[in-house]
């Protein structure tokens, strides 16, 4: 199954001179653990992520409004395609330790943000289904 299918197709998705406070933001509106960085085209530039305001930010003490989003952005960026199935994300983001990830179209523009949530419950739906068609 494609990744476009089960990824968010709407994410939260910021420019890489918006402030670390405004991505912030979009990802508690959009309840998402990450907001894709993204250029005037919509090409992904970057990504960031729960992880990234654990790691960068917390104990920073840097001003959230003032500092810019491509400084603490991480880039390059691991992406799924349309082409690319949900058992292959599922395989790098285990290796990788991600738990998002950016869905581009040939160009790299942004097209979805797949989160490892959207794979593991469509895979629960499909168990959950053969389960069904077993007791038939």
């Amino acid at each position: 199954m494609s990744v476009l299918l089960i990824c968010d197709k709407n994410p939260p998705a910021v420019f890489p001179d918006d402030s670390v406070a405004e991505a912030i933001r979009q990802m508690l509106r959009a309840h998402t653990g990450s907001v894709a960085i993204i250029d005037a085209e919509r090409v992904v530039a970057g990504i960031f992520t729960e992880r990234d305001v654990m790691k960068r930010l917390a104990l920073s003490r840097r001003d959230l409004e003032a500092t810019p989003i491509r400084d603490v952005m991480t880039t390059p960026v691991e992406m799924a395609t349309e082409k690319t199935t949900d058992a292959e994300a599922l395989a790098v983001m285990i290796e990788r330790h991600y738990r998002h990830m950016p869905v581009v179209d040939d160009h790299g523009h942004l097209l979805g943000m797949l989160s490892i949530r959207h794979v593991l419950e469509a895979r629960i739906d499909e168990l959950l289904q053969q389960l069904d068609a077993q007791k038939r």
